[in-house]
């Protein structure tokens, strides 16, 4: 599956102050996959090793952290020679060796000609722990999500569309392919952007297989919680992690502790909520008291929503059939509005923006607020159907004035009244 953040990696590869990188993100979103591609097909060789697989390999970085040493020694460990340009040495699920980690800062500053790209999937989790000494300045970092609506078209073999897309987002002129874009983030809603899940429907086109893919990774996030927490840990961490399908479910989706259980309290949940955060599987998204420069200075941090990272694994954790949210029933229109905020809060993750929202002293609430390139804060709306009509968003306006204002909706391209209409499968052209 072809991945945008080769990009990334090429210029990476290609830097004069490149320094070791670190590929971080959930489990099974690709890192190992896209890392070992790219091994393949920009250097003469790769040497691959696994950190949870093998004590040997952990073995090597208890003795010392000289890395011509360590080098020497991966290469017997491998059976192959590795060359300082020429070979991609990749360390797997690295948060499984503190000194390894440790070893990235020696590489950067005594053996930079070394290409080093090393993954992990609970690294978040792992770096937030005290005994880790995480090399501050010494390496690169990338964050790899699930598959965005525009890789999805890659791999679905809709090409053609996303330059048809982009065209139309340029000019704000109508697509006129409309109704099939829109039918194709019908159905990226429900697939998701799980490399596995995507897979499973590009080859069968059955959301049967599709599913079961679907339930089989929140299986081996739940197996993760096990593995990488205590007991008492891992019982809040899940119970936090069940709650989620009900939180979206409440019309203002605000998070509260007590539907995970009665009475609970913030302090009993605060760090599970951020062991899923740290994991990639989750995220926050704080309110904003004020649409101003800079939002973090406005943030509540009492305040927030919690989305999860890949719609096709909310709709599997909320049991919905997939003919359900193609088909689009009147019935199933409540949860429509939850399913697009968490599409929305996907696409602004994975397009590099931090996103808020706002709510105002009484009841108007807008569903983002994010600072664009050049440092404005824009206002998002969001609507599920075609339905615009918003008092919000007119509030929000009338309060800060903002440059302009984007609406995401089921409605096709247009600009007018300072307001940017975008498609809902058209927010990944949104971007820094």
């Amino acid at each position: 599956m072809e991945r945008k953040i080769v990009e990334k990696l090429e210029t990476w590869k290609n830097s004069h102050r490149r320094n070791p990188l670190i590929i971080s993100g959930a489990r099974q979103v690709g890192k190992t996959y896209t890392a070992l591609t790219f091994g393949k097909e920009h250097y003469k060789n790769t040497v691959y090793f696994n950190f949870e697989d093998s004590r040997e390999i952990q073995a090597i970085f208890e003795r010392d952290l000289k890395p011509e040493r360590i080098v020497r020694e991966l290469s017997v460990l491998s059976g192959q020679s590795i060359f300082s340009s020429d070979t991609l040495i990749i360390f797997d699920e690295i948060q499984a060796c503190e000194r390894a980690l440790t070893s990235l800062k020696y590489f950067c500053e005594n053996a930079p000609e070394y290409h080093i790209i090393a993954t992990g999937s609970l690294l978040g989790v792992a770096m937030n722990r005290d005994t880790y000494s995480y090399p501050v300045g010494k390496i690169d970092m990338l964050t790899l999500y699930p598959l965005d609506f525009e890789e999805f078209l890659m791999a679905s073999g809709n090409t053609a569309l996303i330059e048809l897309i982009k065209e139309s987002y340029s000019e704000f002129t109508e697509l006129s392919l409309h109704d099939t874009a829109l039918d194709l983030y019908k159905t990226y809603l429900v697939v998701g952007g799980m490399p596995k899940a995507v897979l499973e429907y590009v080859t069968t086109k059955d959301f049967n297989f599709v599913l079961a893919a679907q339930k089989n990774l929140n299986d081996a996030y739940i197996a993760d919680m096990a593995k990488y927490a205590t007991p008492q840990e891992t019982t809040r961490i899940m119970a936090a992690w069940a709650s989620i399908p009900a939180q979206l479910s409440k019309e203002n989706r605000k998070f509260q502790y007590k539907v995970i259980k009665s009475g609970a309290r913030a302090y009993e949940y605060e760090t599970p909520l951020d062991w899923l955060k740290y994991a990639g599987i989750i995220h926050k998204c704080v309110r904003a008291s004020e649409g101003k420069m800079p939002l973090a200075a406005y943030a509540d941090s009492d305040s927030f929503k919690v989305y999860m990272m890949d719609t096709g694994l909310l709709c599997s954790k909320f049991g919905i059939a997939a003919n359900v949210v193609l088909n689009s029933p009147t019935s199933f229109d409540g949860f429509k509005g939850a399913l697009a905020e968490n599409y929305i809060c996907q696409c602004l993750v994975t397009n590099g923006f931090s996103p808020y929202y706002w709510s105002s002293p009484g009841k108007a609430e807008l569903d983002f607020v994010f600072q664009d390139r050049g440092g404005n804060i824009i206002p998002l709306e969001v609507k599920s159907a075609d339905n615009v009509r918003s008092k919000s968003l007119r509030q929000y306006v009338s309060l800060y004035n903002p440059d302009y204002s984007v609406r995401v909706s089921a409605k096709n391209f247009g600009y007018e009244n300072g307001i940017k209409s975008i498609p809902l499968y058209a927010v990944f052209c949104l971007t820094p």
